[in-house]
């Protein structure tokens, strides 16, 4: 049978593959063998090869090449359908079912030339003829009927012919992105995964992810999502570009400087403009006005690389020394860490000064009473203690500079304005303010009528607690009260002052919120059930800690607690927080570490020993005064990464390069300390 005509698409196509033949009409499609018909493959509403009045048949879809053999009709009326070049046609499964189309896979590094376009070389002219034909007659149709006649084509494949289908189109799917978007717009999309870890694998994708994630934008929007502190003017000037060629660094040069512009105000932690950390006497917080770093960083990835390191080791890691530093029982009275120094003041009237290794230095004597109060700045060293002598030490020699005398009663208290005035706060009810240089008491502040008991300093002022249940306000450098702030029913035992806020801790349970400016309390804190012994403020945080072992965590702003931490079985002897968590010490003999922005418990520091004195912390490094086995034991622990060689930093991305640490580690340590004293393992 012949089509009356060739602008006629016929209705019925017969296609023979290995002796099956498909025989489509308007309304069915159905296969035959040469012994008759067998079941459908599957129902279809309309046949793909059904004549669309909108979309119809190309006029020469059949062509008539010469060597077609017109003997036989069905050759010349029912084309064969294309075969699929290079591949021998099977039988078809009457299983076989189009399946779906594979999703998108997630970005991997570009594909090579390894998948085979089809060869056309050795094709027919009739095939060669109805491909193009084909061609034609698909560019026409729309997303819908594309989808229908590839299922159609799909379905009357076979295993073999869909593998090469599959191999054919896989890479196709697998376009790198970024290999054709601009940097800027790169660097936009990358901006929005927050997680360090997808990012130092997606740098293993490709030459091109590579350097993209190199690139400082990416990791200085990390830093800021993950709130760590901005990196100073002077390390910022050492960031570069990445190393892309010398046609793409103008817009890497020009993203980076926008984003610095736009996040200058947000990319700095919360710590970036806190004021001075301020504490109450009992604390365990340094008063040094410097904290050693770890040697600058010189991109915002290593410096985000650092800050991963050493937060994954605060929480599941860390190295720790541990080291009876006394052959006597003498209870820690004062605790400081400072850029070069631990410094350790006991009740025995010694003073230990130790390196940040925990490496015990020297021994400062001279009082010939317990000390109860020091400060250090820089080499220098303040202390005062039972004997009512203030003594200046030089650290790196071991010398006693200066002997101040001047109080009738045991020195409490003692902080620094500067590096020349020291204040004493003393059980004689007086201040007086002293002058490093000479030696000599510049004034003598009166005015509280019971023990001082706590001091807090900021610029020129310094504010005093007392026994007599009031706080007052002073000048340093016109030597006079103030204000006198009244309200706590019972003595003050912590003060801490910012410049802005004074807050102060009481035996009354309560803690108080007062205007420096015009003394008036702004807010009282109660929920303790105790006395109120530890307090440390930041910004418009203030955490307590009170002998009913209770830790509470406050908004200033709101004037209610943020968090009620059940810490210890006992009183809270030491307490510090920073950015990220608080470290609590109790005399339960526990230390323990919690999340600040939570309440939640990180982890337990150390094994629990017969009571914890002193904890005192900074970025890498936490330092913890306990009693155990009746012995005095000093414990460092180092949270710093390993060291990088300078010659491999900012080069490794791989997921490695920024693991959790894990494994704790327990260094024995000998005492360089005279006096036959020993080193204990903790087990």
């Amino acid at each position: 049978m012949e089509p009356d005509s060739e602008d006629e698409f016929p209705l019925h196509v017969e296609a023979r593959r290995s002796g099956i033949k498909y025989t489509t009409t308007s309304s069915s499609m159905e296969p035959r063998t040469a012994h008759g018909p067998s079941a459908p493959l599957s129902p279809r509403q309309t046949s793909l090869f059904e004549v669309d009045d909108e979309y119809p048949a190309p006029q020469s879809i059949i062509t008539q090449p010469s060597n077609v053999n017109r003997s036989d009709p069905e050759d010349y009326a029912h084309p064969k359908p294309l075969p699929t070049p290079g591949r021998s046609a099977t039988s078809i499964p009457p299983n076989l079912l189009p399946s779906a189309p594979a999703s998108p896979p997630t970005p991997a590094p570009s594909p090579g030339p390894h998948s085979r376009a089809p060869n056309w070389t050795f094709a027919g002219e009739n095939e060669v003829g109805f491909l193009r034909e084909s061609t034609r007659y698909f560019e026409r149709l729309d997303s819908a009927q594309r989808e229908r006649f590839l299922g159609e084509l799909l379905n009357m494949c076979n295993n073999q012919q869909l593998v090469f289908v599959h191999n054919f189109v896989a890479p196709k799917l697998k376009k790198d992105p970024f290999l054709h978007l601009p940097n800027e717009l790169c660097l936009r999309v990358l901006s929005f995964v927050d997680d360090p870890i997808t990012l130092a694998r997606a740098s293993q994708v490709s030459r091109r992810w590579r350097e993209l994630l190199n690139d400082d934008l990416a990791w200085k929007l990390l830093c800021d999502k993950y709130a760590y502190r901005r990196m100073s003017n002077e390390t910022l000037d050492l960031v570069e570009p990445l190393s892309l060629p010398q046609a793409s660094r103008r817009p890497y040069g020009y993203a980076i400087r926008s984003a610095k512009r736009g996040l200058e105000a947000t990319i700095s932690g919360p710590s970036a403009s806190a004021p001075n950390l301020t504490t109450s006497t009992l604390s365990s917080a340094s008063s040094s006005p410097r904290i050693k770093r770890r040697p600058k960083t010189t991109s915002y990835r290593s410096h985000f690389k650092q800050k991963y390191m050493v937060e994954a080791a605060w929480r599941r890691g860390g190295e720790s020394i541990i080291k009876h530093i006394t052959p006597d029982q003498g209870v820690v009275t004062s605790l400081h860490l400072t850029d070069k120094y631990i410094v350790v003041a006991l009740d025995n009237a010694k003073i230990h000064v130790f390196n940040t290794m925990g490496d015990h230095q020297r021994t400062l004597q001279g009082h010939v009473m317990g000390v109860w109060a020091m400060v250090p700045w820089e080499d220098m060293l303040v202390s005062g203690g039972c004997d009512r002598d203030v003594r200046v030490w030089d650290m790196a020699t071991g010398a006693s500079v200066h002997t101040l005398r001047g109080h009738t009663s045991t020195v409490r208290c003692l902080k620094m304005a500067d590096k020349n005035t020291a204040i004493s706060g003393s059980r004689d009810t007086t201040l007086r303010i002293w002058d490093l240089r000479t030696g000599v008491c510049r004034n003598v502040l009166v005015g509280h009528q019971a023990s001082v008991r706590c001091l807090g300093i900021h610029g020129d002022i310094v504010v005093s607690g007392s026994y007599d249940t009031t706080a007052r306000i002073w000048s340093i450098s016109e030597g006079r009260c103030l204000r006198t702030l009244t309200g706590h029913f019972s003595q003050i035992y912590a003060i801490a002052f910012d410049g802005i806020k004074i807050a102060t801790g009481s035996l009354d349970t309560s803690v108080r919120i007062w205007d420096p400016t015009t003394g008036a309390c702004n807010a009282i804190l109660q929920g303790h059930t105790s006395l109120v012994g530890q307090l440390q403020m930041r910004g418009d945080t203030l955490v307590s800690g009170g002998s009913d072992g209770s830790v509470r965590v406050w908004s200033l702003s709101a004037g209610a607690p943020l968090h009620r931490l059940a810490a210890h079985d006992n009183s809270v002897t030491s307490l510090q927080f920073d950015d990220v968590r608080i470290v609590s010490g109790g005399s339960d003999g526990r230390v323990k570490i919690w999340s600040l922005k939570t309440g939640q418990l990180v982890r337990e520091l150390s094994q629990p020993a017969e009571s914890v004195w002193r904890v005192a912390f900074e970025e890498e490094k936490c330092v913890i005064m306990a009693s155990r086995a009746n012995r005095t034991m000093m414990e460092v622990w180092s949270f710093s990464p390993p060291e990088e060689h300078p010659m491999l930093r900012d080069t490794s991305s791989s997921p490695d390069s920024m693991p959790d640490q894990h494994m704790t580690l327990h260094s024995d340590g000998e005492s360089d300390i005279p006096d036959g004293d020993s080193t204990m393992r903790d087990t």
